[in-house]
């Protein structure tokens, strides 16, 4: 009957809760919108409710059939050996969920710090006040590279006239996404015999982009509106990317040429900052090559005929500006050019950011859910089993205030009998949460799957609220 009543409970809370659980992570859940109480959820959780009341009856049931009644009846109040056998069940029962519980909190604490590490990470732009969409154009409505990037022009023309906004720019991919890897030559630099070329990652962007994102120009110049088709080729690369190649040298004016335009050498005309182009969990920094839309003429021949490309735009606005009303002005001025076009992903800069760590946020959301529920558990635990104890010593423990025992060391004796589950069921815990660390070191960035101050705390929270618990019984 009660893991009936728990049953339904858990059922009535699982209503709620997942509405709030497609609410706040529908997107990074396949089938969301499908998460729905069934026929089939209730035939589980109603035969998870019974096996679970008959694996918990079983046990007592079956040391009551071992009790000698002869020596029950004489004992009275007294212990018997089922009574015995039945204390170190409870006891493995209780050391059982502290272990547990800590493995649970050391992993939650684990995949917290990892999700401050990740939001400290320098990405090498500025994510306030700027809001970003996707344009995909039409291969049919821009057969070549010309109209489309006359349309682009266009269109971050009319965003610059909104009043709020403060510069724009486009890219084809965005900073934290793993986007193009080409290999590459460079003049002067040839790979030894049967090597393979250097790769690095590079970027289609518009004039204005680096200005919207605020990544410094360390040398030369940035990209502007007379970079078109008919003028010589020019590229912009990264600091690591310079450092990489011409690590004596000044850079400015050396030539590349990449795997998939090999049909020009381009020119080197400036070097700018460090940007994050992979995910914020992957450690280090990708050589990054950036190239103008407007000169991408033709792709390799192994790619095919010219293709249209989506960009993503990125628009930076007055810090006064609403963020959430100035994208439907964009959209509109987009609209305004080509009613057909479709925009998506619109959204601020910081969300986008935010959605590139939504698995490590969902895993230490669900971890520290995971852990608060099995510490209330631990507390359940640690205050019924010394209750029972109490319960079953309250002949002894009036004998000994008769004899003289005072308050405070008979409280002391029953926080002692909790304390001592508790640090068994510590010591195992973080036992096997070492044995776990490789596991963990996979789900973590920047801390340790062994940090001692993790390992402590959680330990320190287990005690205090082991202690908490045992002190209703014991007063």
């Amino acid at each position: 009957m009660l893991s009936l009543a728990g049953g339904a409970l858990g059922l009535f809370l699982a209503r709620f809760g997942t509405v709030l659980i497609v609410k706040f992570f529908g997107t990074d859940l396949p089938n969301a919108s499908e998460f729905q109480m069934n026929w089939q959820i209730l035939v589980f959780t109603f035969f998870i409710s019974v096996l679970t009341g008959v694996l918990a009856g079983l046990i007592p049931a079956w040391h009551l059939t071992k009790t000698n009644m002869n020596e029950a009846l004489k004992q009275g109040q007294g212990r018997t050996g089922a009574d015995t056998s039945d204390r170190r069940v409870r006891v493995i029962l209780v050391v059982s969920e502290v272990a547990l519980s800590l493995m649970l909190m050391i992993g939650a604490g684990l995949m917290t710090q990892s999700l401050w590490r990740l939001r400290a990470v320098e990405r090498g732009f500025e994510t306030a006040h700027t809001v970003t969409m996707r344009l995909a154009v039409s291969n049919t409505k821009f057969s070549s590279p010309d109209q489309q990037t006359a349309f682009y022009n266009e269109v971050l023309r009319q965003i610059r006239k909104i009043p709020s906004v403060e510069a724009a720019g486009a890219i084809d991919s965005l900073p934290l996404k793993r986007g193009s890897i080409q290999p590459v030559e460079i003049e002067g630099q040839p790979p030894p015999p049967g090597a393979k070329k250097p790769a690095v990652s590079v970027r289609l962007i518009m004039p204005g982009y680096r200005d919207t994102l605020h990544i410094p120009l360390l040398q030369g110049r940035d990209f502007n509106d007379a970079d078109t088709a008919d003028r010589p080729p020019v590229v912009l690369i990264s600091a690591s990317m310079a450092k990489r190649f011409w690590q004596n040298e000044n850079p400015i004016g050396k030539h590349v040429t990449l795997a998939f335009f090999p049909d020009k050498t381009r020119e080197v005309v400036g070097v700018i900052g460090e940007v994050k182009q992979q995910n914020l969990n992957v450690p280090g920094v990708s050589p990054t090559l950036y190239v103008p839309v407007s000169q991408v003429t033709a792709l390799a021949p192994a790619l095919g005929k010219w293709r249209s490309f989506p960009l993503s735009l990125v628009v930076r606005t007055s810090p006064d500006a609403n963020l959430s009303g100035i994208l439907p002005q964009i959209i509109q001025s987009v609209r305004q050019i080509d009613s057909q076009l479709p925009v998506t992903e619109p959204s601020t800069l910081e969300d986008y950011v935010e959605d590139t760590i939504s698995k490590q946020r969902f895993n230490m959301l669900l971890l520290n859910a995971f852990a608060g529920m099995a510490l209330i558990l631990t507390a359940l635990g640690v205050y019924s089993v010394l209750s029972y104890m109490v319960r079953r010593r309250y002949r002894e423990i009036g004998i000994r205030m008769v004899l003289g025992a005072r308050t405070s060391s008979v409280l002391r004796m029953v926080l002692i009998d909790g304390l001592k589950l508790t640090i068994m069921g510590v010591v195992i815990g973080a036992g096997s949460a070492l044995l776990l660390s490789r596991v963990l070191t996979s789900l973590i960035y920047g801390v340790s799957a062994t940090d001692i101050t993790t390992f402590v705390a959680g330990s320190l929270l287990l005690v205090g609220v082991s202690v908490l618990a045992g002190l209703i019984p014991a007063y």
